[in-house]
């Protein structure tokens, strides 16, 4: 990881190259098999054979995908060329993780799949939270420390622009995990989160802007509600194309601009006055893009700053003491704090 007192350091140009291939061939992949890449078997029935996919969407769950009769030779190859693919991009998401990429775990690989193949991120559906930060270190190459997450929050600025009406819980559902609605209600109308069994289960969260924190937020082009969350019309302003690594895949998804996130994430560690772990963990991701952003990529803390809400400008002059605490070894990312 990153040196002593070092926030984060960057792999080495051949890793990010390598990175940057995984990430292109994903955006041109299409629609992403789920699960293990799997085999192709003949099966054979009202005697005529067929052939189909055989593959795990699950740990210890093996399931089959019907891909057509033999004599369909254009199908055959089709998921040929697709399991291939999915293979060799399983071996590259391996090595990556090896090397100190960050990669979320299968449960969460599964819930963005879906959603991709749904068509949900491409209509505007952004990643948030910890899951984003993640990104953004693998889109910088940067390595450095990031907590484990066993939630995906996901955040909707506007009406999504789908073609038609997608079921949010239908969706979750059809990754074969458990997900119950929270709070589980018959209705399903109120529930802003799906969850899976126990106290460790993966939650996902969705998300909108509100002025009150927690007010309930119809989204019905997912048939589903968001919970809202105060200035985030502002942290989903201009989202940016990038990628998520989890299990053995890419997937292509939309990040917050990357400087929004500093400034959220920093008036969001103001408020956690109940919770002082996630309130360090806001305050180091934010404060860690900060210096990647600074020392990377020129990026001017200021005129950033000078664009968020008055709110978020306070909140982050009030983390000042703690800010210039972590960067010790990041004079330049210091410099820009100072010079807000």
């Amino acid at each position: 990881m990153a040196t002593t007192n070092s926030l984060y350091r960057l792999h080495e140009l051949t890793i990010r190259t390598l990175y940057s291939e995984v990430k292109e061939r994903a955006n041109a992949a299409g629609d992403l098999l789920r699960g293990t890449p799997g085999t192709l078997v003949k099966r054979t029935g009202t005697g005529h054979e067929y052939w189909y996919r055989s593959y795990y969407p699950l740990p210890k769950k093996r399931s089959e995908e019907f891909v057509g009769p033999v004599t369909n030779k254009a199908a055959y190859e089709a998921m040929r060329s697709r399991i291939e693919y999915s293979d060799w991009t399983t071996k590259q998401v391996s090595a990556l993780r090896k090397l100190g990429y960050q990669v979320a775990d299968k449960g969460v690989a599964s819930v963005l799949v879906e959603l991709h193949n749904r068509k949900i991120f491409e209509a505007g559906l952004i990643v948030v939270g910890t899951l984003a930060y993640m990104s953004w270190l693998n889109e910088y190459g940067a390595l450095a420390i990031a907590a484990r997450t066993q939630d995906i929050d996901l955040a909707r600025r506007q009406t999504l622009k789908l073609a038609t009406t997608v079921s949010f819980l239908s969706s979750m559902q059809a990754t074969q995990l458990p997900f119950v609605s929270i709070p589980g209600l018959p209705s399903h109308q109120r529930s802003t989160s799906v969850k899976l069994p126990g106290a460790e289960g993966l939650r996902v969260d969705l998300l909108a802007p509100g002025p009150t924190l927690g007010e309930i937020v119809a989204v019905p082009e997912l048939q589903w509600h968001a919970q809202g969350i105060p200035f985030y019309e502002y942290l989903l302003d201009g989202s940016r194309r990038a990628a998520m690594l989890a299990g053995g895949h890419c997937i292509p998804i939309l990040l917050p601009e990357a400087t929004r996130m500093i400034w959220h994430k920093l008036y969001a560690s103001t408020q956690r006055v109940n919770d002082p772990t996630k309130a360090d963990k806001d305050l180091l991701q934010a404060v860690t893009l900060a210096a990647i952003l600074v020392e990377q990529d020129s990026v001017s803390l200021r005129e950033s700053f000078r664009s968020a809400p008055r709110e978020l400008r306070n909140a982050a002059l009030s983390r000042l003491p703690k800010i210039e605490t972590l960067l010790v070894k990041h004079p330049q990312a210091l410099d820009g704090f100072r010079e807000l």
